[in-house]
């Protein structure tokens, strides 16, 4: 009977209601049991309510759909930061990005970064990762970042003491060499890695590789707009039918390659972690084949705020909103569609994900056939969401509506209840959780809290708050210095605070779930933005660096 550690967290609540701290405690139990293996399926900019399971009545996904039916469905579920690179990271930390240090895209995960992927490896599993890791820079944009950052000072300022190219395991034009990319033999804690990297058809990486050895000499051939084989008259580069089959498509090689690991994982003594990280539905939306076709664009309905009147929102989303119909100047910039630029974006993106759902499909019948997956924690989830018509909006970035911080979230554990739970949970939490499931111990310095406990007890409250971080490089609210933005949602309010601004955001979820109306300034909820405002502070402290541990008092 083997003796597994377990380090189990206890929320502490505190004064006023306010989840201010944990105690932590070791204890060691004896279980008849071997720890699970774990099934980590991601999707990119995935809001939660584009699948079935989340409400939504027009896209079709059967297979996700059911995995929520087995399984504890959280409808509350929100990130520490809605842009790719700083949650991932946050992901696999189970740290803030202010902390971990991949506060916005292009600054890779410190190499030496702890992660709960190495924890696992530690304790005995056999890890591997399939698909988008963006963990690290895909190398695209430096012109963009050479606007704010002056890359002709010699020195930054702290020293990485690191090799040159620890970061660049995931650059995009790596893979357009001939020869085979080398990878360490500890990637964030990953034995394998095998990378998709880049979004939509647009993908390199190890998959680039594979495309040439299906007979595509220049891959760059079938990719991408220009070769498009269909596209939406009102948004061309990021709305087409990608030349590339339904069976060279990315979303289809994720699925081969995870479905080849878990045959291959079954034969392993060790108990298995498979990452499975689909680099759809981000856009571009350019599904394949019949899934271009699946859904007409008339159909789609508007989103009821669709054409809300902004006249408390913020300026940079009325400035926005004063160019509709013009698309953003950067790919991923967001911007305010029309109606038709919003009906075909809406549905090709859901072609993508009824695609997604059916590689989802093939994956979980392959686990069924190993015969581990009775053994096996099944993870869905998404790094991020979109806006995508809500508020008339589209994309990410600098926008902390709900389409944007919050994700689908389904965790099912054989022998658990199938519910749903509408407390409150982050992304920062899922590895500690992870590691309470197969009973490997924290990492000193992770600060999420494990949500365990509400696989059996759904109505049982591990946080009452969620701090949500982003930061930008580029100045988009013209206020002469990099955009920051920190935000807290609890169930009763969201409250979003900007540098260097005095105007900021407050809605009263209880009445305003949509979040129309900004509160900021009225004058009855004052008293309200100072209660938050204060635990915005708190939280904000709680979560400041405590780590790495002191080597003595003095």
């Amino acid at each position: 009977m083997p003796i597994v550690r377990l380090q189990i967290t206890t929320p502490s609540d505190l004064t006023g209601g306010t989840l201010l701290g944990r105690n932590t405690k070791l204890i060691e139990k004896q279980f008849c049991m071997t720890q699970p293996n774990i099934l980590f399926i991601m999707a990119d900019q995935l809001r939660a309510d584009h699948v079935g399971f989340g409400g939504n009545q027009i896209v079709q996904t059967p297979t996700l759909d059911g995995l929520a039916e087995r399984g504890m469905v959280f409808d509350r579920a929100f990130v520490a930061n809605p842009i790719c690179m700083p949650n991932r990271s946050t992901i696999m930390t189970g740290r803030m990005p202010s902390i971990h240090g991949t506060r916005y895209n292009g600054i890779a995960l410190d190499w030496r970064a702890n992660t709960y992927v190495k924890a696992l490896r530690k304790s005995g599993y056999r890890t591997s990762h399939i698909g988008k890791s963006h963990l690290q820079i895909m190398g695209v944009g430096r012109h963009q970042a050479a606007k704010e950052v002056d890359f002709s000072l010699p020195d930054e300022a702290v020293e990485a003491g690191l090799p040159d190219g620890w970061d660049e395991y995931e650059r995009f034009t790596t893979y357009f060499k001939n020869e085979h990319v080398d990878l360490p033999e500890d990637f964030y804690g990953f034995e394998r890695a095998d990378f998709v990297v880049g979004h939509g058809d647009v993908c390199s990486g190890h998959y680039y590789h594979w495309l040439r050895d299906q007979g595509l000499q220049d891959p760059r051939e079938y990719q991408g707009p220009d070769n498009a084989l269909n596209s939406s008259p009102h948004w061309q580069h990021q709305v087409y039918q990608t030349r590339l089959p339904e069976a060279l498509y990315p979303t289809t090689y994720v699925a081969d390659k995870t479905i080849n690991e878990l045959a291959t994982a079954a034969q392993d003594e060790r108990p298995f972690f498979i990452h499975c990280s689909f680099p759809d539905p981000h856009h571009p939306f350019c599904p394949p084949g019949d899934y271009w076709h699946m859904y007409d664009p008339a159909d789609m309905p508007l989103p009821k705020n669709f054409s809300q009147d902004h006249a408390s929102s913020m300026p940079h989303i009325r400035s926005l909103i004063a160019k509709k119909g013009e698309p953003g100047t950067g790919d991923v910039d967001p911007w305010a569609p029309s109606e038709a630029q919003f009906k075909d974006a809406l549905a090709a993106q859901y072609g993508m994900i009824s695609l997604l759902d059916a590689q989802v499909g093939r994956v979980l019948a392959a686990l069924e056939q190993s015969g581990k997956a009775d053994d096996t924690i099944i993870v869905f989830s998404s790094d991020h969401g979109d806006m995508f018509g809500d508020h008339g909006l589209i994309l990410k970035h600098c926008l902390h509506y709900e389409g944007c911080v919050r994700v689908p979230l389904v965790v099912a554990v054989r022998g658990k209840q199938a519910s749903r739970s509408s407390s409150l949970v982050g992304s920062i939490d899922i590895a500690q959780t992870l590691l309470e499931l197969t009973g490997t111990p924290e990492f000193y310095g992770m600060q999420g809290a494990s949500f365990a406990r509400l696989l059996d007890e759904p109505a049982h409250t591990t946080r009452r708050r969620v701090l949500i971080e982003e930061d930008e490089r580029p100045n988009q609210f013209g206020q002469g210095s990099p955009s920051r933005i920190r935000t807290l949602i609890t169930d009763e309010a969201r409250i979003s605070v900007y540098q260097g601004l005095q105007q900021g955001e407050l809605y009263d979820l209880t009445t305003d779930s949509q979040e129309n109306h900004n509160l900021w300034n009225h004058p009855d909820h004052q008293s309200v933005r100072l209660t938050m405002m204060s635990a915005l502070n708190e939280e904000m402290m709680r979560l400041a660096d405590d780590s790495p541990r002191p080597r003595f008092n003095a």
